[in-house]
């Protein structure tokens, strides 16, 4: 199904990959710098509105344990998707292996952040590239409740084919679902082969209330 899904559209939904316990528990950290290496204000670099905080090493027990196992079952799709494109990578199975490769070449920043959205405040469709080795896979996850902590909000998904105008995609989400999503490129059958497309992502316009995420990269940055 998410293979499905990742083939056919760049994302997949994870239903409930957190408990509303976890989403609460993961949300309340965000006042506490302790826990992060920078705070990154959206409007003063031209990213939307709203902000968000890279986590620092050793990241939170919850994250630190599900980087790793998204990463296992996500590595044999994204092996795939760069044969099909014709890019000589291959990810190894472990991420720790995946990450030493990404240290060797200076991206020792973790990437692994927490997002907080308030009234009017957007994310602009964008790319987490942080480095040479990238990742072709993300994650990101809702740890609030559409509706009742906040309305609008919706997070997008645009893909530029060649020779065509951009598609938009809008993910539901509920608190504790995830969406699996391209980072950057991904393989598209055509009718003469495989071909690349585009894929950027963003987060529309809050309307009310406070929204928060989770979002798992899984390199690391320079």
């Amino acid at each position: 199904m998410v293979e499905r899904d990742l083939d056919a559209r760049g994302c997949a939904v994870l239903t409930q990959l957190l408990s509303p316990d976890d989403c609460r528990a993961l949300a309340a950290l965000y006042p506490d710098d302790r826990h992060f290496r920078s705070r990154v204000v959206m409007a003063r670099h031209g990213f939307g509105r709203g902000e968000y905080k890279y986590f620092s090493y050793p990241l939170p027990d919850p994250i630190a344990r599900l980087r790793p196992r998204l990463y296992a079952r996500l590595v044999a799709i994204a092996n795939r998707w760069t044969a099909t494109m014709g890019i000589d990578i291959q990810y190894p199975a472990e991420h720790d292996d995946f990450l030493a490769r990404c240290h060797q070449a200076g991206q020792i920043r973790p990437t692994p952040l927490l997002l907080q959205y308030v009234e009017g405040d957007y994310n602009c469709l964008h790319q987490d590239l942080y480095g040479e080795h990238v990742f072709p896979l993300q994650v990101a996850i809702l740890l609030s409740e559409p509706g009742r902590d906040f309305e609008g909000g919706e997070f997008v998904l645009t893909e530029q084919r060649p020779r065509m105008q951009s598609r938009a995609e809008v993910v539901p989400l509920r608190q504790g679902d995830a969406v699996v999503f391209a980072v950057h490129n991904r393989p598209v059958q055509g009718t003469r082969g495989s071909y690349r497309v585009n894929m950027r992502h963003g987060v529309s316009r809050l309307r009310a209330g406070r929204r928060h995420t989770l979002g798992v990269i899984f390199h690391d940055a320079k």
